[in-house]
């Protein structure tokens, strides 16, 4: 089971943190199209179990980049300097994971 979790929502997060756990497999990405909030500079964990080797782009200033294995537990984090709405998506499904909204 996935989840995601925001500030607060629970004991293992961080937290001043954004968490999102996504789960690739088969070809299907879950969550897909999720909105979140973040602020500037937060932490933001994207925590992928995935049956397939892909690539995370995050739209954001700075822009980043994250490869994703065929394998479970991996774990990628960043923080944006601008704000506006980030989309996370997966280069070779073409998916979008999140937008996230990043406030002041």
């Amino acid at each position: 089971m996935w989840a995601l979790v925001a500030c607060g929502g629970s004991p293992e997060s961080p937290a001043s943190g954004l968490v999102v756990d996504v789960a690739i497999a088969k070809g299907q990405v879950t969550p897909t199209n999720a909105v979140l909030q973040a602020r500037v500079h937060q932490p933001i964990t994207l925590r992928v179990s995935s049956d397939a080797a892909d690539e995370l782009h995050v739209h954001s200033t700075p822009d980043h980049k994250f490869q994703v294995a065929a394998a479970p537990n991996q774990t990628f984090q960043f923080s944006v300097d601008v704000p506006g709405n980030v989309e996370v998506e997966l280069h070779h499904l073409d998916r979008t994971i999140a937008t996230i909204q990043v406030q002041p």
